[in-house]
């Protein structure tokens, strides 16, 4: 509904990424937020009532939670942004990041079912399919992703853990590894997004600091089939986001004079920066993702993908 007020409702709006979306998008003339009573978030046909009054619903909410939901809407106008992990690789469902190609802003677009990407996939996809599409990189490549996030990435529960010093599991830890199965969630997302034949090995920490993340994808450029510079991955990357507004690439001067990236650096927006490292006399990359896992990483996706939907400008409340 272009032009007029657009009826959005909030599923699990009491999370992290729930209000984070309603702190974007209250206020604007064009939204008209539902709310529901609290007395009643339990209430289910309360629920089915709001979800299908909306012509946008965000689901914030954990995946059983989030197809719970999803069965409860019979309008076909209601469109849906799913911040779980549970249609990232579903049939049907549109995969919330506009800018992984030059076409995927239309599929966003068209859609009615658009799963919000992870946060980590974000840096991951936004750094690697480029260079499979330009055939930098092969598709049965073994890749590695190293990365960080702040404490945030891990909900209520993380939250508490790392501020309520009252808490019987308060965490003093300054950084931590996890997900040691090698079982992360968002490890299908990233295969099938960077079109690589093969699992990547993904290693996640968190640090003690509440947002902002990096994402690394390290690459020994002499294990290639063909010659590949690091000046022909920043070009690749250069190449794939040119006019694009929320994924930039830093150039080779801007790289050079940096000693260190703070993984802060672009909290509280939509942007996400890339790097590429490079040692040409080692034939070594270091290429690096810098995003805000709640920004870029979460609830400011899910309000660029509603702009993208509802035809409004795409920065709007970003």
């Amino acid at each position: 509904m272009v032009g007029g007020m657009n009826k959005v409702f909030i599923d699990g709006e009491a999370g992290t990424t729930g209000l984070l979306i309603r702190e974007r998008i209250e206020g604007r003339r064009d939204i008209e937020l539902l709310q529901i009573d609290p007395a009643k978030r339990k209430d289910v046909s309360e629920r089915k009532r709001l979800l299908n009054a909306a012509d946008i619903v965000f689901l914030c909410l954990p995946d059983d939670a989030a197809k719970e939901a999803v069965s409860l809407i019979d309008n076909p106008e209601t469109a849906v942004i799913d911040g779980s992990t549970a249609f990232r690789v579903a049939d049907g469902w549109t995969y919330g990041f506009p800018e992984m190609s030059r076409t995927h802003r239309d599929a966003v677009r068209a859609s009615k079912r658009i799963s919000n990407p992870g946060c980590y996939p974000t840096g991951t996809i936004g750094l690697v399919r480029p260079l499979v599409d330009a055939g930098l990189l092969p598709k049965d490549f073994p890749l590695t992703i190293n990365a960080v996030s702040g404490y945030s990435g891990g909900g209520k529960g993380m939250i508490t853990e790392f501020e309520d010093a009252s808490t019987e599991n308060h965490s003093k830890q300054p950084f931590r590894l996890y997900a040691l199965t090698l079982a992360h969630k968002h490890v299908p997302e990233m295969q099938q997004y960077t079109g690589l034949n093969h699992k990547p090995l993904f290693s996640p920490a968190v640090g003690r600091y509440k947002q902002g993340m990096l994402v690394e994808v390290p690459v020994q450029l002499w294990s290639l089939p063909t010659k590949v510079t690091p000046a022909m991955m920043r070009d690749a990357l250069a190449a794939a986001y040119e006019g694009e507004r929320f994924v930039t690439v830093a150039t080779e001067a801007e790289t050079a004079a940096l000693g260190n990236i703070d993984p802060e650096g672009v909290n509280h927006t939509n942007q996400m920066k890339l790097y590429v490292f490079g040692n040409e006399a080692t034939e070594q990359v270091r290429l690096v993702a810098l995003l805000d896992n709640l920004g870029k990483g979460a609830s400011g996706a899910a309000v660029q993908n509603m702009n993208i939907l509802l035809g409004l400008d795409e920065g709007a409340g970003l």
